[in-house]
């Protein structure tokens, strides 16, 4: 398994010696020793029988030879973990999460636009983990239909998600405009399409598939935050889950489906048959899931208008302020905060964690076969003055956001391999690194070298203890890292060592298309 290129005595740049090696392609699963040089593997060599060395050899001759060895005896190696739905996209963000093992943080269900822009400030500013980003429909269409600014990133998109002047039908001439700005990031390197059609539910579903057209002559996926269900809006232009279908078999994109249990609630398991008849029937859909009961938006999401929550099965009481734990009394409450800040972060609890029949559904979602698991990891919120970007560790009570920004993989690890034995290891670690590389690498041969350890691969690696690995976010105390997680490595470099932020490491990249 070594290296054609790493002859025996080759001096690698490091070598992590002695972990339990993971690699979810090739099912390997055994104590090995996995070398690095110039930010690649240069080989994975499994430990020989233990047997006395000759004494005049410094070392036993089949023992890779490094510059610096990391001792992870104990520890289980395993490709760095790829989150296709992260919308932390700052230095501090991507410490929560690369404290969660992530290696590698894409913005792809709502994108950005112009993406050209979004990589060169991810750039100038440097990043933890390697980065990209889909096309944005919504901050194309705010512009071609809305007129409103183009850009600004993803604070501007969350200032605009309630207003109106998007979300309404587009004429043609809107349209071509919309497609064009959407061909434009794609020749950008975009990595697909991002479609938050939940938050203009009213638009024509023929727009959706022209969008749909864009992406799959272009070789690229369409990753989609579902319009409501029938079961939710009975009026709905389309059912959410049979639109994504039905763009997959008309138009031939691979259609991925963001976060199937927090828009399917408790109607998960329909969806979940349906994507599996599409997928029988020859489309390509994935499906993406976290291990959470509750979510994260903009209060002045269409989806939050207090008129519409009733018939979704939920109540303003659910809608939870982000900044400062308000739980929202009435609907005279939810309109005045939707009026004042629509743009403000608010939780939205859609299932109860705490009620087995509940959880059971977000169980269900995890541990389908064809489950991507991604975080939907959101920005932090600042409760004050916003700190020098660089600092760290976040001063208590800073910032707020999502407990899956920070918890989702160790979450996932803690539950459903340690506790409930419900996911194989090898399993799991597939779920968050060979399955999400998968969904791009048709169309983005970056991706074929992420996700797996093996010779020629990117050495993007984490060593975890899966006896002490962990979440420890909560809703009320949302920014505290998970543990366990004792090296990252982005590239070959580390961005956690000995369990530990390494300060000013920035050795992200960018993946374009």
């Amino acid at each position: 398994m070594t290296s054609p290129a790493a002859p025996p005595g080759h001096l690698h740049d490091l070598v992590l010696r002695g972990g339990r090696v993971l690699d979810p392609e090739t099912g390997l699963d055994a104590v090995a020793d996995v070398a690095v040089t110039a930010g690649t593997i240069s080989a994975v060599q499994p430990t020989a029988p233990a047997a006395p060395a000759p004494e005049a050899s410094p070392q036993p001759p089949w023992r890779l030879a490094a510059r610096r060895t990391l001792d992870v005896t104990g520890l289980v190696v395993a490709p760095g973990f790829i989150d296709l739905h992260s919308h932390s996209h700052t230095v501090a963000g991507h410490r929560l999460q690369a404290l969660d093992g992530v290696t590698t943080a894409l913005e792809l269900e709502l994108g950005l636009s112009p993406v050209a822009e979004a990589y060169r400030q991810a750039a100038a500013e440097g990043r933890p983990l390697n980065y990209g980003f889909s096309a944005s429909w919504a901050q194309a269409r705010m512009a071609a239909v809305g007129a409103l600014p183009h850009g600004g990133g993803a604070a501007a998109a969350l200032d605009h998600l309630g207003d109106p002047a998007w979300q309404r039908e587009a004429t043609r001439p809107q349209e071509d405009a919309l497609t064009e700005l959407l061909r434009r990031d794609l020749a950008d390197g975009a990595l697909g399409i991002g479609l938050i059609v939940g938050y203009a539910p009213r638009i024509r579903p023929e727009e959706y598939l022209a969008v749909a057209r864009v992406a799959a002559l272009a070789g690229l996926p369409t990753f989609t935050h579902a319009r409501s269900l029938v079961e939710h809006v009975a009026d709905v232009p389309v059912d959410g889950a049979e639109e994504i279908a039905r763009a997959a078999g008309e138009t031939g994109v691979h259609a991925h489906y963001c976060h199937v249990t927090s828009t399917s609630r408790r109607h998960t398991d329909r969806v979940l048959a349906l994507m599996d008849r599409t997928r029988a029937e020859g489309g390509r859909v994935s499906t993406e899931a976290y291990p959470y009961g509750a979510g994260m938006t903009a209060v002045g999401a269409a989806f939050l208008a207090p008129e519409l929550l009733p018939a979704a099965g939920l109540d303003v009481t659910d809608v939870v302020l982000a900044a400062t734990g308000e739980r929202i009394r009435d609907t005279d409450r939810l309109r005045e905060l939707r009026a004042a800040d629509p743009g403000a972060l608010a939780l939205l609890h859609f299932l109860d964690e705490a009620d087995a029949h509940d959880q059971a559904f977000i169980d269900r979602a995890l541990l389908h076969p064809a489950t991507v698991v991604g975080s939907d990891a959101m920005p932090l919120a600042w409760t004050g003055p916003a700190p020098d970007p660089l600092a760290w560790p976040l001063p208590p009570g800073a910032a707020v956001t999502h407990p899956r920004t920070a918890g989702t993989f160790a979450r996932m690890l803690r539950r459903y391999v340690r506790e409930l034995g419900a996911l194989g290891l090898l399993d799991a670690v597939g779920r968050a690194t060979l399955l999400p590389a998968r969904v791009l690498e048709s169309g983005v041969p970056a991706l074929r070298h992420k996700g797996r350890v093996q010779v020629g691969c990117d050495a993007d690696l984490v060593a975890f203890d899966l006896a002490a690995v962990g979440d420890r976010a909560t809703y009320a105390d949302s920014t505290l890292p998970s543990v366990g997680f004792a090296h990252v490595l982005v590239g070959g470099t580390p961005v956690v060592a000995d369990g530990e932020v390494v300060a000013g490491a920035l050795p992200g990249r960018p993946v374009r298309r």
